[in-house]
């Protein structure tokens, strides 16, 4: 297939080790037309989540490392990463990225927020006219598997994403979070997801808005805000902070807790990279969570991965088929070719043609060519298989 896949995750490499290869979404932008000129890269499309930075590549048929074509995008030495990435190809890939789309590959299991990542990285690979149409075929397939696995499993009792992990532990941590204030630092995807879900628990909830925002801005319903500039004036008293952006700068140093006069007792990060300096933690006056704090939930859905895996092995197969149909269209032209040289030169129908028989000439046409096609194929024909080609025959003929 000429695939290839190059993944550097939170099961291999601790948060410290992935933020030199964390990405946002605008460095990912810059990065996908690099990467499409190596030589032998036909697409390639690049997921970067908050847990893992996996690079998938389709070649010419050039043999590529795929770590070394990350590390030369990122600015960074392959050699430090060979031992902490995983390298798969062709069959391995499209597996692992099924997988991956359907959460099972997630630290927390079934996350509900990978299969929009997966969707959102192919989209923005087709929009930087980096993902071909084998990239993007099995993209395709991993979101629809992932989607599938959401609707005809029950994933019951496990958290669905790492802002959900951490209001359950902090919730542990507090006994009730009941009347706390909540500060979250981060209007995005996952900081209003925090802020909606501290809510529910009955959290007084302050969301930070940069004051450079443009356009509306959507508010968890019951959440006060106030200007990020000033995040202090409310971090300071408040019970937990979340902090999820998309800052390459810490949102909240060492110097700046040390200087607070009532200091949170939690500080959550939930950002890639991270959002706050771990060294603020040091004087053990409060607690400092990241991602890897969060940890790998114990799995509480274990029947339902076998049928997740029915799911995926059949997406799986619809791909690996769409793809050998694929590699087969230049000998099927051939084949008609060949088909229409052989009735066209069959001087024991000339009779045909001179009576303009356009019955005939087709009667001849399709007998010709099934009865080649078949003696060419006699070793693999079956009933069974024919049974199956004549009932889609007749299906497209509405019969």
């Amino acid at each position: 297939m000429n695939l290839y896949m190059v993944g550097i995750d939170f099961q291999r490499a601790s948060i410290a080790q992935r933020e030199p290869v964390s990405f946002t979404r605008g460095q990912v932008v810059q990065m996908l037309p690099r990467l499409k000129t190596l030589s032998g890269v036909s697409g390639c499309v690049l997921l970067a989540t908050c847990n893992r930075t996996e690079l998938y590549l389709h070649t010419d048929g050039s043999q590529i490392d795929p770590l070394t074509a990350l590390a030369t995008a990122a600015g960074v030495s392959a050699e430090v990463y060979r031992s902490i990435s995983v390298t798969r190809t062709d069959s391995a890939v499209v597996e692992h990225l099924m997988t991956v789309a359907a959460g099972l590959e997630s630290q927390i299991f079934g996350d509900d927020q990978i299969v929009s990542q997966v969707k959102d990285a192919v989209a923005l690979a087709r929009e930087a006219d980096a993902a071909d149409s084998v990239l993007g075929t099995v993209f395709r397939r991993a979101v629809t598997a992932g989607k599938r696995v959401k609707t005809e499993t029950h994933l019951a009792g496990v958290p669905a994403s790492a802002a959900d992990s951490g209001v359950r532990k902090a919730e542990a941590l507090f006994g009730s979070l009941e009347g706390r204030h909540a500060v979250v630092i981060g209007n995005g995807e996952m900081g209003r997801l925090a802020a909606s879900l501290l809510r529910q628990k009955g959290c007084r909830v302050t969301v930070t808005l940069r004051t450079y925002r443009h356009g509306e801005t959507v508010v968890p319903a019951g959440c006060a805000t106030h200007p990020y500039e000033e995040r202090f004036a409310v971090v300071d008293g408040a019970d937990l902070v979340f902090s999820a952006t998309t800052s390459p700068h810490f949102t909240i140093t060492a110097a700046q807790v040390a200087a607070l006069k009532h200091p949170p007792r939690l500080l959550v990060d939930l950002a890639m990279p991270r959002d706050i300096e771990a060294s603020a933690a040091e004087d053990g006056c409060f607690t400092v969570w990241n991602l890897d704090d969060l940890g790998q939930l114990g799995d509480e859905n274990a029947s339902n991965r076998a049928i997740a895996a029915c799911i995926l092995k059949e997406e799986q197969a619809e791909f690996e088929e769409w793809y050998r149909y694929r590699q087969s269209l230049p000998l099927i032209a051939s084949l008609k070719d060949a088909a229409r040289e052989r009735v066209q030169y069959d001087h024991a129908y000339e009779a045909l043609y001179e009576e303009n028989d356009v019955d005939g000439l087709l009667e001849l046409a399709v007998n010709k060519t099934v009865d080649m096609l078949l003696g060419g194929m006699k070793e693999i024909v079956s009933p069974d298989r024919m049974n199956s080609c004549l009932g889609r025959m007749r299906k497209g003929c509405g019969k």
